[in-house]
Protein backbone atom coordinates (compact mmCIF):
# COMPACT_ATOMS: atom_id res chain seq x y z
CA UNK A 1 0.00 0.00 0.00
CA UNK A 2 2.76 2.31 1.07
CA UNK A 3 4.36 1.84 -2.72
CA UNK A 4 0.94 2.43 -4.66
CA UNK A 5 0.50 6.08 -2.40
CA UNK A 6 3.80 6.62 -3.00
CA UNK A 7 3.05 6.52 -6.85
CA UNK A 8 0.35 8.69 -6.23
CA UNK A 9 2.46 11.32 -4.53
CA UNK A 10 4.92 11.13 -7.61
CA UNK A 11 2.19 11.01 -10.51
CA UNK A 12 0.15 14.54 -8.56
CA UNK A 13 0.41 17.40 -11.14
CA UNK A 14 1.79 20.92 -10.36
CA UNK A 15 -0.94 22.78 -12.09
CA UNK A 16 -4.68 22.23 -13.70
CA UNK A 17 -7.76 21.39 -11.46
CA UNK A 18 -7.15 20.60 -7.85
CA UNK A 19 -6.08 16.87 -7.02
CA UNK A 20 -8.32 14.54 -5.50
CA UNK A 21 -8.27 14.48 -2.02
CA UNK A 22 -5.20 12.04 -1.10
CA UNK A 23 -8.13 8.99 -0.08
CA UNK A 24 -9.66 9.32 -3.12
CA UNK A 25 -6.60 9.57 -5.07
CA UNK A 26 -5.44 6.55 -3.60
CA UNK A 27 -8.47 4.99 -4.54
CA UNK A 28 -8.05 5.61 -7.95
CA UNK A 29 -4.83 4.57 -8.35
CA UNK A 30 -5.35 1.24 -6.41
CA UNK A 31 -8.53 0.29 -8.41
CA UNK A 32 -6.55 1.10 -11.55
CA UNK A 33 -3.51 -0.48 -10.64
CA UNK A 34 -5.28 -3.88 -9.40
CA UNK A 35 -7.26 -4.23 -13.38
CA UNK A 36 -3.83 -4.04 -14.60
CA UNK A 37 -2.35 -6.83 -12.34
CA UNK A 38 -5.67 -8.74 -12.83
CA UNK A 39 -5.13 -7.68 -16.90
CA UNK A 40 -1.45 -9.17 -16.56
CA UNK A 41 -2.07 -12.25 -14.97
CA UNK A 42 -4.81 -13.35 -17.16
CA UNK A 43 -2.38 -12.65 -20.24
CA UNK A 44 0.03 -14.35 -18.43
CA UNK A 45 -1.71 -17.84 -17.51
CA UNK A 46 -5.57 -17.67 -18.12
CA UNK A 47 -8.19 -16.20 -15.47
CA UNK A 48 -8.90 -19.71 -14.34
CA UNK A 49 -5.27 -19.60 -12.78
CA UNK A 50 -5.96 -15.96 -11.42
CA UNK A 51 -6.53 -15.76 -7.72
CA UNK A 52 -6.87 -12.35 -5.47
CA UNK A 53 -4.05 -12.84 -3.50
CA UNK A 54 -1.75 -12.95 -6.47
CA UNK A 55 -3.46 -9.45 -8.15
CA UNK A 56 -3.23 -8.20 -4.67
CA UNK A 57 0.33 -9.06 -4.41
CA UNK A 58 1.45 -8.10 -8.24
CA UNK A 59 -0.43 -4.69 -7.80
CA UNK A 60 1.14 -3.90 -4.50
CA UNK A 61 -1.55 -3.43 -2.16
CA UNK A 62 -3.25 -5.60 0.84
CA UNK A 63 -6.07 -8.16 0.33
CA UNK A 64 -8.55 -6.92 1.63
CA UNK A 65 -8.64 -3.59 -0.41
CA UNK A 66 -9.23 -5.82 -3.49
CA UNK A 67 -11.97 -7.13 -1.67
CA UNK A 68 -13.45 -3.69 -0.43
CA UNK A 69 -13.18 -2.48 -3.89
CA UNK A 70 -14.32 -5.37 -6.42
CA UNK A 71 -16.52 -7.34 -3.74
CA UNK A 72 -15.31 -10.54 -5.08
CA UNK A 73 -12.72 -12.51 -7.55
CA UNK A 74 -16.42 -12.33 -9.87
CA UNK A 75 -16.57 -8.27 -9.36
CA UNK A 76 -13.05 -8.15 -10.66
CA UNK A 77 -13.72 -10.02 -13.63
CA UNK A 78 -16.75 -8.06 -14.40
CA UNK A 79 -14.67 -4.82 -14.23
CA UNK A 80 -11.72 -5.82 -16.03
CA UNK A 81 -13.97 -6.52 -18.81
CA UNK A 82 -16.10 -3.90 -18.74
CA UNK A 83 -13.20 -1.73 -18.84
CA UNK A 84 -11.36 -3.89 -21.62
CA UNK A 85 -14.58 -3.66 -23.56
CA UNK A 86 -14.99 -0.19 -23.50
CA UNK A 87 -11.48 0.47 -25.34
CA UNK A 88 -12.12 -2.53 -27.93
CA UNK A 89 -15.65 -0.64 -29.21
CA UNK A 90 -14.26 2.74 -28.91
CA UNK A 91 -12.35 1.32 -31.72
CA UNK A 92 -15.49 -0.34 -33.49
CA UNK A 93 -17.09 3.28 -33.11
CA UNK A 94 -14.38 4.29 -34.97
CA UNK A 95 -15.17 2.38 -37.82
CA UNK A 96 -18.27 2.84 -38.36
CA UNK A 97 -17.94 5.83 -39.67
CA UNK A 98 -21.82 7.27 -40.01
CA UNK A 99 -20.45 9.12 -42.98
CA UNK A 100 -19.47 6.57 -44.89
CA UNK A 101 -21.78 6.43 -48.01
CA UNK A 102 -21.32 2.63 -48.18
CA UNK A 103 -22.66 0.46 -45.40
CA UNK A 104 -22.27 -2.86 -46.65
CA UNK A 105 -18.21 -1.38 -46.77
CA UNK A 106 -18.78 -0.16 -43.56
CA UNK A 107 -20.29 -3.15 -41.88
CA UNK A 108 -17.83 -5.00 -43.29
CA UNK A 109 -14.59 -3.54 -41.62
CA UNK A 110 -15.80 -3.54 -38.58
CA UNK A 111 -16.68 -6.78 -38.43
CA UNK A 112 -13.16 -7.65 -40.01
CA UNK A 113 -11.48 -4.83 -37.01
CA UNK A 114 -13.09 -7.00 -34.41
CA UNK A 115 -11.94 -10.20 -35.58
CA UNK A 116 -8.35 -9.48 -36.52
CA UNK A 117 -8.04 -6.75 -33.58
CA UNK A 118 -9.17 -9.84 -31.27
CA UNK A 119 -5.87 -11.00 -31.78
CA UNK A 120 -3.83 -7.95 -31.10
CA UNK A 121 -5.20 -6.96 -27.67
CA UNK A 122 -3.90 -9.42 -24.95
CA UNK A 123 -6.63 -10.13 -22.56
CA UNK A 124 -8.98 -11.01 -25.35
CA UNK A 125 -6.62 -13.03 -27.22
CA UNK A 126 -5.77 -14.83 -23.94
CA UNK A 127 -9.42 -15.49 -23.11
CA UNK A 128 -10.61 -16.65 -26.34
CA UNK A 129 -7.50 -18.91 -26.65
CA UNK A 130 -8.33 -20.56 -23.64
CA UNK A 131 -11.97 -21.35 -24.55
CA UNK A 132 -11.22 -22.29 -27.87
CA UNK A 133 -9.64 -25.30 -25.34
CA UNK A 134 -12.67 -25.56 -23.02
CA UNK A 135 -11.34 -24.00 -20.09
CA UNK A 136 -11.50 -20.01 -18.77
CA UNK A 137 -14.43 -19.06 -16.68
CA UNK A 138 -13.83 -15.32 -17.66
CA UNK A 139 -15.71 -16.00 -21.03
CA UNK A 140 -19.21 -15.13 -19.83
CA UNK A 141 -18.12 -12.16 -19.36
CA UNK A 142 -17.65 -11.39 -22.73
CA UNK A 143 -20.43 -13.22 -23.89
CA UNK A 144 -23.42 -13.12 -22.26
CA UNK A 145 -23.59 -11.39 -18.76
CA UNK A 146 -25.01 -7.80 -18.73
CA UNK A 147 -23.00 -4.69 -19.66
CA UNK A 148 -19.88 -6.13 -21.44
CA UNK A 149 -19.31 -6.92 -24.66
CA UNK A 150 -22.14 -8.31 -25.98
CA UNK A 151 -24.79 -5.57 -24.37
CA UNK A 152 -22.35 -2.88 -25.45
CA UNK A 153 -21.89 -4.51 -28.35
CA UNK A 154 -25.95 -4.47 -29.56
CA UNK A 155 -26.38 -1.30 -28.33
CA UNK A 156 -23.72 0.27 -31.01
CA UNK A 157 -24.54 -1.62 -33.72
CA UNK A 158 -27.98 -1.00 -33.34
CA UNK A 159 -28.05 2.66 -32.92
CA UNK A 160 -25.64 2.34 -36.15
CA UNK A 161 -28.02 0.28 -38.23
CA UNK A 162 -30.96 3.09 -37.10
CA UNK A 163 -29.35 6.05 -38.43
CA UNK A 164 -28.42 4.16 -41.49
CA UNK A 165 -32.05 2.79 -42.04
CA UNK A 166 -34.11 4.97 -40.37
CA UNK A 167 -37.63 3.87 -42.44
CA UNK A 168 -37.10 0.19 -40.83
CA UNK A 169 -39.22 -1.10 -37.97
CA UNK A 170 -37.37 -1.27 -34.80
CA UNK A 171 -37.65 -4.82 -34.81
CA UNK A 172 -35.55 -5.15 -37.76
CA UNK A 173 -33.19 -3.40 -36.71
CA UNK A 174 -32.75 -5.55 -33.23
CA UNK A 175 -32.81 -8.46 -35.08
CA UNK A 176 -29.84 -7.63 -37.64
CA UNK A 177 -27.88 -6.08 -34.56
CA UNK A 178 -28.27 -9.65 -32.36
CA UNK A 179 -27.24 -11.34 -35.52
CA UNK A 180 -24.03 -9.26 -36.29
CA UNK A 181 -22.65 -9.51 -32.70
CA UNK A 182 -23.91 -12.89 -32.02
CA UNK A 183 -22.68 -14.55 -35.03
CA UNK A 184 -18.82 -12.03 -34.75
CA UNK A 185 -18.45 -13.28 -31.29
CA UNK A 186 -19.15 -16.88 -31.94
CA UNK A 187 -16.38 -16.90 -35.18
CA UNK A 188 -14.15 -15.24 -32.36
CA UNK A 189 -14.35 -18.44 -30.74
CA UNK A 190 -14.86 -21.09 -33.46
CA UNK A 191 -14.09 -18.92 -36.35
CA UNK A 192 -14.91 -20.95 -40.08
CA UNK A 193 -12.61 -19.26 -42.71
CA UNK A 194 -10.50 -16.32 -43.46
CA UNK A 195 -11.20 -13.20 -41.44
CA UNK A 196 -11.54 -11.11 -44.37
CA UNK A 197 -14.19 -13.79 -45.64
CA UNK A 198 -16.10 -14.28 -43.06
CA UNK A 199 -16.51 -10.35 -42.47
CA UNK A 200 -17.90 -9.86 -46.37
CA UNK A 201 -20.60 -12.73 -45.60
CA UNK A 202 -21.81 -11.70 -42.01
CA UNK A 203 -22.29 -8.32 -43.61
CA UNK A 204 -24.13 -9.15 -46.64
CA UNK A 205 -26.74 -11.64 -44.08
CA UNK A 206 -27.23 -9.34 -41.82
CA UNK A 207 -27.94 -5.94 -44.11
CA UNK A 208 -30.32 -8.66 -46.25
CA UNK A 209 -32.79 -8.40 -43.28
CA UNK A 210 -33.06 -4.68 -43.68
CA UNK A 211 -33.99 -4.03 -47.20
Amino acid sequence: MAAAQHRIEAARPTGGPAPDPPRVAWRKQMRQSVLDAARDLTCEAGWDQVSLSAVAARAEVSRPSVYKEFGNRAGLGRALVILETQQFLAGVADVLDPGAPDSHACLRAAILYVLQEADNQPLIRAVITAARKGSDSLLPYLTARADPIFDAGQTLVQGWLAARYPQQHTESVQMAADIIVRMTISHLILPADEQHLTAQRLATAALQLLR
